[in-house]
Formats: C-alpha cells, structure tokens, sequence
C-alpha cells in the first residue's frame, strides 16, 4: 500500500546513503523552480531507521529542497522494517512510470531487480509491473553496463561508445579499455567502424606481440589525433587507414600499386575499373557507364587504347 504522505525534517536525511539511487541526471535548478513556486507535485519516497530516513526515490526532488534551504518536505514514509525487495520496486517504479530511462538507469534497476528473481526470463515477465519492458537477451546485456567504469557509463550516456562495443570493452584489461575508450570519444565512429577500428588493434597487438596500449600510442596515430586541420570524420579515415596499413602490410601495399597505376591510366568518365576483394586474387571487373549508344561507341574506342595501357598491363601482372 502507498503510504500518504507527512512532513519531515530535512535534516534527518541521510544524503549520503544512495542505495537506492537510479537516476543519473544532476541538473536540479528546473526542478527547484518548480518546487519553489508549485511545491513538492509528487512526494519523494523516503524509509525510516533508526537515526532518520534513507531516500528510496526522489534524490533530485530532496537534494533541490535542500538546496531552496527548505527546513521541511512532505514524503511518503515506509515503516522501518519494509523489506528491501519492496523499497526496489518503489525506487524502480516511480523513476520508470515518470520517464524513460536511460542505459545506466536500467543496468542499476536491473542490478537491484536480480537478486530477486531465479532467472533473466522471469525477471523479464515482472518489468512491465514496474513500468519498464526488456527482452531477457538485452536485460543481460544492460546489466553488464551497471560495473563498468563510470568513464564507460558516461560514454554510452553521450552515445559516443555503442553498447556492443561497450560489452567488448569490458573484457579488456583497464588500461587497454580506457585507450580505445578515449579513442572513440575523439573520433565519435559509427558501431560499425567502432567495430572495425577495435578488430585490427586487437589484431596488431597480437600480430606484433604488443597490449593494446602500446599500439595506441603510436607516434603517428597521436598525431591524427592532434592534427587541428583536420575534422573528425577526417582523422578517422586517416586512422582507419594507418590501421588496416599496419594490420595487412601486403594488402596496403598493394592497394597502394594499384592506386598510382590506375591515377595513371586516366580512364575518364564512364569506366571504372574495380580490382579483387583485399587484392586476394586476379579477377578484375571493368565497370562502364552511358546513357545513350553513342556513349557506348566511345567507350570501345577508349576501351581499345585502355587495353594496351602499360600501367594496366602493370596492375593486371602484379
């Protein structure tokens, strides 16, 4: 049953106990201006003990009274002995029917909820009671963010770092996580090239015997790094090709050949010649493009001269 609610004394707050904390939002001056001129609209859920109140929800409501120098609020008070699994479902309930909740805020209900349950299926089957909806194969996802560290948390909050990039993260040693992690933060990647920038490290750290660190802090990534000409999108395609350089040396050389060659063959509008998959091969596709037939006879003509090219004599024989 909800208890109504009564007024206590603010002091008698244990601010320092978050047990029960799930939001992660700090920003307090719009709740105290509400609070200020409409007063407490729905009243923080507070538990008795022995030496004063424990905050089971409502941190953000209780902190903006203090700081309004409120002497007084009104609560819904739970009687001392409330067993925890009920103080849960109030702190879970009232963030989750208020507003969506972000990641971090579902890994700690998630966290808290799990004890509770025999198995990630039946604690799936009780979310929708307590406003939330989860599939079990996400929930054990979510839960994982809950340990990670807080500058992971706040990567996945800011969307810089995608969740299965996250989970991959975590199964590093920290010093390695918290190099990549800083690396995708300067470069704000899409999950897939995430991804890929992830693969080739590991790659070139087990290729060259080297942690992960240590190939991150090559001299000339850092330097795309600092590079100010250079935007985001820009120092991640140049790092992305200084990696897979350093991860297929033979496939970079060769992609290399191949590009001076073909800047040579000059084909011009309407052909495009497209090599073998990582070079890997000697199947080459010549690709031609027209509107009209007239467009189709120059292109032979061209295709005549373009067959007896050195360079692409060069290109094929390589």
């Amino acid at each position: 049953m909800n208890p109504a609610p009564k007024i206590v004394d603010l002091s008698r707050i244990d601010f320092d106990d978050d047990a029960f904390l799930i939001t992660t939002g700090k920003k307090r001056d719009d709740l105290m201006g509400s609070i200020k001129y409409l007063g407490l609209l729905n009243p923080p859920v507070l538990l008795e003990k022995e030496t004063g109140y424990t905050i089971i929800s409502g941190f953000r409501r209780v902190e903006a009274c203090r700081r309004l120098n409120r002497f007084e609020l009104s609560a819904r008070v739970l009687d001392p002995d409330t067993d925890r699994f009920k103080c849960v479902t109030y702190a879970v309930a009232d963030n989750a029917f208020q507003r969506p909740l972000n990641i971090i805020e579902k890994s700690r209900c998630f966290s808290m909820l799990s004890g509770y349950y025999k198995s990630i299926d039946s604690l799936a089957e009780a979310l929708p009671i307590l406003g939330l909806s989860e599939h079990p194969s996400m929930i054990k996802k979510i839960k994982v963010v809950y340990d990670m560290t807080e500058l992971l948390q706040n990567s996945l909050l800011s969307n810089t770092i995608a969740l299965a990039t996250a989970l991959e993260l975590v199964e590093l040693s920290k010093a390695d996580a918290q190099g990549l992690i800083s690396l995708f933060n300067a470069l704000s990647l899409s999950l897939n090239k995430q991804r890929e920038i992830l693969t080739m490290v590991k790659e070139i750290a087990v290729r060259e015997d080297k942690s992960i660190t240590q190939v991150l802090d090559a001299s000339h990534l850092k330097n795309i790094l600092m590079d100010k000409d250079l935007d985001k999108n820009q120092k991640a395609r140049k790092i992305r090709i200084y990696l897979k350089q350093r991860r297929f040396p033979a496939i970079a050389t060769a992609e290399q050949s191949f590009q001076q060659h073909l800047k040579k063959l000059n084909l011009g509008k309407g052909m495009e010649l497209i090599p073998p998959v990582n070079f890997e091969g000697s199947t080459y596709t010549l690709k031609l493009t027209f509107n009209h037939l007239n467009e189709l006879k120059k292109l032979k003509n061209t295709l005549d001269i373009f067959t007896e090219n050195p360079h692409l004599k060069k290109i094929v024989s390589d």
